[in-house]
C-alpha cells in the first residue's frame, strides 16, 4: 500500500523559518518532518510513498531524493499552484491509479501511531486523537479545595482529526480541483455513512503548527525515544 504525504503548503504561521525553507522541512531535533514521516511510514512496512510537493519544492527534492538512502521508494506529484489538500491529492491521481486504497497524511504531523490500523477493507478511515486542553487544568474537590493542576490534559470524550487517513480509490470522485479535503470530500463521506473512525489513546502525536509547537515535539519525542 502507498501512502500521500501533503508536502506542498506554505506554513505561513511559521514564518520567518518558512522565508527560507518549505515547512515539510523544518526541523524537529535536527531531523526535517518530512524525514520523520517517511522514517514512520517505513517502520510500519509502507515504503511506497508519493510526495505532493509545491513552495520550494527543490530542498524535499534534495533532501528526500528518490528514498533510497531511508529504505523507501519516492515518487513526487507537483504543484504548479496551491491546490489545497484536496486539489493536491487529485492531483497525485495518476501515481495511485494502481491502487485499491491508500494513506494519506498532512505534511506537518508527527506520530507513532500506526497507521496499519486504519486499512479497514474497503472503508475510508480517519485517524483520530483525544483533544488535548491549550491549559492546564485546576482539580478541585466538592468544596472547591484545590488538589492539583494537571498540565495540559488529554479530554478523552472529545476527539480531533489527527491528519492520517485511508482511502478507498473511491474518495477521487469527491475531490475538488482546488479546495481542501476538510471541507469537501470528508463532510461529503461523513453525510453519506461512508467515513469511519480508529481512535488512538496513549501514543505520541503531534501536528506542527507554530513555533512552540516544535519545542514541545522535540521534548516528547525525546520523553518517547523517537530521537
Amino acid at each position: 500500500m502507498k501512502a500521500v504525504i501533503l508536502a506542498g503548503g506554505f506554513g505561513k504561521r511559521l514564518k520567518p523559518l518558512t522565508d527560507q525553507r518549505p515547512k515539510p522541512m523544518i526541523e524537529v531535533l535536527n531531523v526535517p518532518i518530512i524525514e520523520w514521516q517517511v522514517r514512520w511510514l517505513r517502520k510500519f512496512g509502507i515504503k511506497d510513498c508519493v510526495l505532493c510537493v509545491g513552495y520550494m519544492r527543490g530542498q524535499i527534492f534534495d533532501h528526500i531524493g528518490d528514498g533510497s538512502k531511508f529504505g523507501a521508494k519516492i515518487k513526487y506529484s507537483v504543484e504548479e499552484e496551491p491546490l489545497g489538500t484536496g486539489g493536491a491529492l487529485k492531483n497525485a491521481q495518476d501515481l495511485l491509479s494502481d491502487q485499491e486504497s491508500f494513506l494519506m497524511l498532512n505534511g506537518d504531523v508527527l506520530t507513532e501511531l500506526d497507521p496499519n490500523r486504519l486499512n479497514l477493507a474497503g472503508s475510508h478511515t480517519i485517524a483520530l486523537v483525544p483533544l488535548r486542553s491549550p491549559f492546564g487544568v485546576v482539580e478541585l474537590d466538592s468544596d472547591s479545595k484545590v488538589l492539583g493542576f494537571v498540565e495540559k490534559p488529554e479530554i478523552l470524550d472529545r476527539w480531533i482529526n489527527a491528519g492520517v487517513y485511508h482511502f478507498t480509490r473511491e474518495v477521487f470522485r469527491y475531490l475538488p480541483e482546488n479546495g481542501n479535503i476538510e471541507v469537501t470530500a470528508l463532510p461529503a463521506l461523513a453525510k453519506e455513512g461512508k467515513l469511519k473512525a480508529v481512535k488512538y489513546q496513549n501514543v505520541f502525536w503531534r501536528s506542527i503548527d507554530s513555533h512552540k509547537d516544535i519545542e514541545e515535539a522535540a521534548k516528547e519525542m525525546q520523553a518517547v525515544r523517537m530521537s
